[in-house]
């Protein structure tokens, strides 16, 4: 019998939120992440997750690369790396008695056809499963052209393509700033519009540090092109507790961007 689904979100965790200071993957991050979507499943809200972390985890199974080429070290990173991320995922949710599965798509699976169609249906045999999604850009394969931005790009057009109710950008900071997040005059802006121009808040507090590709002018770039298609998205702290929950039960979490 399939599955009854009251909501379904996007939810994107970024390579800062799972990782310490010295770029190792933070398991007790993954749980509670995944303990705010077991919650939601009991809701009958179902989650597709946007996961980074491939290249880090590769980095920490195989250390210290000799490859010179940037590109094809970081194919072997995430040739590696994918696996290990995916048996963290499969043994925390097994803990929460969930099943998850693996999507890596590569930006041939949103363009109209049969690709975009696959993707779709996938998607939605899985989630009527009661299947967790958890989808990461294939970079093994995925490079120059054929390369997302970053995963924030990914989360916005899976949200996008399967009409998500909502999409969850978590990061390590607690949204978008006037300035600098560090700064004693800067503070949180609350909610953007999808046609507003952001470029006076995005200068400083949009630098981030880490294994990470995508920055906070991407995080608002994708969360805008999400919330001109009726997608309300939140960019939040990843790393603090309950964000998700709190978010979904209606919460001032993060920066809201929406219509």
């Amino acid at each position: 019998m399939a599955r009854n689904i009251k909501e379904r979100i996007v939810i994107k965790v970024g390579t800062n939120v799972m990782t310490n200071k010295d770029n190792r993957i933070v398991r007790p991050v993954l749980k509670r992440l995944v303990s705010q979507i077991a919650e939601l499943y009991e809701r009958d809200i179902m989650t597709i997750l946007v996961s980074s972390g491939s290249v880090i985890a590769g980095k920490e199974v195989l250390g210290k690369s000799k490859i010179e080429d940037n590109t094809q070290r970081r194919q072997v990173y995430s040739a590696i790396g994918q696996p290990r991320m995916m048996r963290l995922y499969y043994n925390i949710f097994h803990d929460y008695g969930m099943k998850c599965a693996q999507v890596l798509p590569t930006k041939r699976d949103f363009s109209p056809g049969i690709h975009r169609q696959n993707m779709i249906n996938c998607c939605e045999g899985l989630l009527s499963e009661g299947v967790i999604p958890i989808a990461n850009e294939d970079d093994a394969v995925s490079v120059t052209m054929s390369m997302f931005s970053d995963n924030d790009e990914l989360a916005s057009l899976i949200a996008q393509l399967l009409n998500a109710d909502k999409l969850i950008i978590l990061t390590d900071i607690d949204g978008l700033y006037t300035g600098h997040p560090e700064e004693d005059d800067s503070s949180l802006v609350k909610d953007v519009s999808p046609e507003e121009d952001l470029c006076k808040y995005i200068k400083d507090s949009g630098k981030v540090e880490g294994e990470g590709r995508g920055g906070m002018g991407s995080k608002l770039d994708y969360a805008q092109q999400a919330a001109a298609k009726n997608i309300p998205t939140f960019i939040a702290n990843g790393k603090k507790d309950n964000t998700i929950i709190d978010i979904i039960d209606g919460k001032a979490i993060g920066t809201k961007v929406s219509l």
